[in-house]
């Protein structure tokens, strides 16, 4: 065929919508799928390089969480135990009168949590949500967009908020400086602005890096910047976040009060954010190169 040719350029067409930039990559992630064991530092590598599209993100994301093992064969004997664990939790929190069948899901998955994480509190004592707390439930509130079933996303949550603190605990507190220094990089007049305004302290840290912007970005935007933070990089919250301050430049230069600049960026308009979380990667490129299990 020719590169003229009305088919290939459709398949193309289709492809780049669905998260591919041509034929070949989604050649490459499907024989990466078929193997067997998954070759689970190869798949991480292909979700660092390229986007995940949908009809095999949740897959992907079950593997490299631990979800699923890497051998292929046993994935219906682990989600059958994982579904059966799920099952017995509900119905020992029922028992012990923590939730009720009306609870909300996102409820449900705290009390799950804590309980296989030995922090449930008395029933009678049950305290308001915490910030850990509040972030949790806003990370299932997120992924329960993305996800249909509730075994899986339960799953997901609990593997990803466990993996993101094992793997990136000690690099959370340094990503504000570091989002600093790529800002003075990329745009010096913004940044004397938010620092002399005072917005620059008070920015929305937790909102983008502890719940790695959960309720921030609509589901479509957020999935791909999570593929790039479950296949081994929280560097990319950075990138997110200084294309939010790049791509809002003149509304920030707008407002001389911090607060302003707060509200502002914790609720930015939603239509716009694909556009974002790519000029993010590209910018995630531009300095990490080609990152692999960048932190």
């Amino acid at each position: 065929m020719t590169t003229d040719d009305p088919q290939r350029n459709f398949r193309s067409a289709y492809y780049e919508k669905v998260g591919f930039r041509g034929v070949e990559e989604k050649k490459s992630l499907e024989i990466l799928l078929k193997d067997n064991p998954l070759d689970v530092e190869k798949l991480s590598t292909f979700s660092q390089r390229f986007p995940l599209p949908s009809m095999y993100r949740i897959h992907v994301w079950k593997v490299l969480l631990g979800v699923l093992p890497p051998h292929s064969e046993s994935h219906p004997q682990v989600g059958g135990y994982r579904r059966q664990q799920y099952q017995d939790l509900v119905e020992a929190l029922e028992v012990m009168r923590y939730i009720v069948p009306a609870s909300p899901p996102t409820l449900v998955y705290l009390r799950m949590f804590q309980l296989e994480s030995q922090v449930l509190p008395r029933c009678s004592e049950t305290p308001p949500p915490n910030q850990d707390n509040q972030d949790f439930l806003s990370i299932s509130r997120a992924m329960e967009e993305i996800v249909d079933d509730p075994v899986d996303c339960y799953w997901l949550v609990k593997t990803f908020i466990n993996q993101f603190h094992h793997k990136f605990g000690d690099s959370i507190p340094h990503l504000p400086k570091s989002l600093e220094h790529y800002l003075i990089q990329e745009d010096s007049r913004l940044h004397l602005h938010l620092r002399t305004s005072g917005a620059l302290a008070e920015l929305p840290y937790s909102l983008w890096f502890q719940r790695c912007f959960a309720g921030g970005l609509p589901e479509s935007s957020l999935q791909r910047v999570w593929d790039k933070v479950i296949s081994g990089s929280c560097k990319i919250l950075v990138f997110v976040a200084l294309e939010i301050l790049l791509s809002y430049k003149m509304v920030l230069l707008g407002i001389s009060r911090a607060e302003g600049a707060v509200n502002f960026l914790s609720n930015i308009p939603q239509e716009n954010t694909d556009a974002i979380v790519t000029k993010a990667i590209d910018l995630w490129h531009k300095y990490c190169g080609n990152p692999t299990h960048a932190v």
